[in-house]
């Protein structure tokens, strides 16, 4: 069993409740054990008795007693070298703040039944010169590929969760569409409801709008469409899409009664989280780009759809 650690409270961590913090980083304590541990006096701060609600602040010493037998947090599994290669590839950004992926369509972001390789398992690699693995702030879905932003810090972990929470980020997708939108330009505005694993146009539904664009067409029957969900809805893009006769390539829950497969292009989702605006939130300009990957230019070539974005 260890002793008496002696913490000094980072500058990310300036201003968290005590309370918060130990849930960040010995997960595994329960709310009960710590509050025993803070009413026993064995957690101070600067030598002075704390409370949950205590505000932590940069440079303060937080006294820890021996915490091995409350199970901190489990130690990340040592990842395999293919592991840190492959998500290592799919850095595109980086700075002090955040890290940007490009991820493959078919790698879920979190983990779940059957689900064994995710981003989530392979953050460890992704810490770089931080003391800390970056972390999730957002997901999209397992075969849509394209921008997924991670935080580096705290601080800007929260600030990122609340943007994506209230929607306050502009985020622009690309999706290759079998049939093409009557309307080229426009605004759907359908309330979505969830229903099982899918989302469904319906009255009682709540309130759900896309903007899109078509960039380019191949008559009738294939478009490159860009949108912008200006709601978080699941599966928003895809189920508002179908709704308009105009269902991604690709998507096996939204297409109608039977998906439409093409033996030319890869058997893949056709959806790409394109472009996140971050100018607003940090004060200057800020865009991010996912390249499209190689499976959705050579679809566009094979249908004739002009990329140039």
């Amino acid at each position: 069993m260890s002793g008496v650690k002696i913490v000094k409270i980072s500058t990310q961590d300036d201003g968290i409740r005590l309370n918060r913090w130990f849930f960040f980083f010995f997960s595994a304590l329960g709310l009960g054990r710590l509050q025993k541990l803070l009413r026993t006096k064995q957690i101070k701060v600067d030598g002075k008795r704390a409370e949950a609600s205590t505000r932590l602040l940069a440079g303060q010493e937080l006294r820890l007693p021996p915490l091995d037998e409350q199970k901190a947090a489990p130690k990340e599994q040592n990842l395999r070298s293919s592991d840190v290669d492959y998500i290592l590839s799919m850095v595109i950004y980086k700075d002090a703040d955040i890290i940007a992926l490009n991820k493959p369509s078919g790698l879920a972001v979190q983990g779940g039944t059957n689900t064994l390789r995710h981003v989530d398992g392979m953050l460890e690699a992704l810490k770089f010169d931080a003391g800390e693995k970056p972390r999730l702030v957002h997901r999209i879905d397992k075969d849509t590929s394209g921008l997924l932003l991670l935080a580096r810090n705290r601080k800007i972990a929260e600030l990122l969760t609340k943007a994506f929470r209230e929607h306050g980020l502009q985020k622009t997708y690309l999706a290759i569409t079998r049939g093409c939108p009557e309307r080229f330009e426009g605004q759907i505005n359908m309330p979505l409801e969830k229903v099982g694993e899918k989302s469904e146009v319906t009255p009682a539904g709540k309130k759900a709008v896309t903007t899109y664009k078509v960039l380019d067409h191949a008559g009738k029957k294939y478009a490159l469409v860009e949108a912008e969900p200006l709601t978080g809805r699941t599966h928003q893009i895809r189920a508002h899409l179908e709704a308009i006769g105009a269902p991604i390539l690709g998507d096996d829950k939204y297409f109608g009664r039977e998906r439409k497969r093409l033996s030319e292009v890869a058997d893949k989702l056709y959806l790409h989280a394109y472009k996140i605006d971050l100018s607003a939130l940090f004060g200057k300009k800020k865009i991010l780009t996912a390249p499209l990957p190689e499976h959705f230019i050579n679809a566009c070539q094979f249908l004739g759809l002009e990329t140039k974005i």
